[in-house]
């Protein structure tokens, strides 16, 4: 089956937000300020998460969920930066919540691996709806990862 322009046009934009996303929450991590990469990565996000709703679907889907939390995050993030200018608590729930946004999107990253690549998808045929052991331990690896990134990046993170 061929991608519709459309899907074509979401994966691309999520491509990018997961390579954009990988080096904001690394650079969070490690304390140095992320750049160009955290603008290419909210940009991409929220196209990705908008573009999401309108691809076909004849009912509300965990995808859908997805993209809902992460734009619900997203706009946390952006309060904790441009209105709160990250102070007291603020830095932390950005990087709390820049990390849970960028997790979201590799969570998503492993589902599709799982549906979509042969290999993947015969060590877990049902995943994600019956879940397989394979399934779930690629995503509690990708969750603890996040877990450690993000309580680096909160640890570590401190705005100019």
């Amino acid at each position: 089956m061929f991608a519709t322009p459309a899907i074509a046009f979401h994966t691309i934009l999520s491509l990018i937000a997961i390579g954009t996303g990988a080096c904001v929450i690394l650079c969070m991590s490690k304390g140095s300020r992320p750049g160009y990469s955290t603008l290419a990565f909210l940009i991409t996000m929220v196209a990705t998460d908008v573009t999401g709703f309108f691809l076909p679907a004849t009912r509300l889907l965990p995808s859908h969920i997805t993209g809902i939390i992460s734009l619900a995050v997203i706009a946390i993030a952006l309060a904790a930066n441009y209105a709160f200018h990250f102070a007291g608590a603020w830095r932390a729930i950005y990087a709390v919540t820049m990390g849970i946004a960028i997790y979201l999107n590799f969570f998503v990253l492993v589902t599709q691996l799982f549906l979509k690549v042969g290999v993947l998808h015969a060590l877990a045929p049902n995943a994600p709806d019956n879940p397989e052991p394979p399934f779930l331990i690629a995503q509690a690896v990708v969750l603890a990862i996040f877990v450690w990134l993000i309580w680096k990046s909160v640890k570590n993170f401190r705005p100019v």
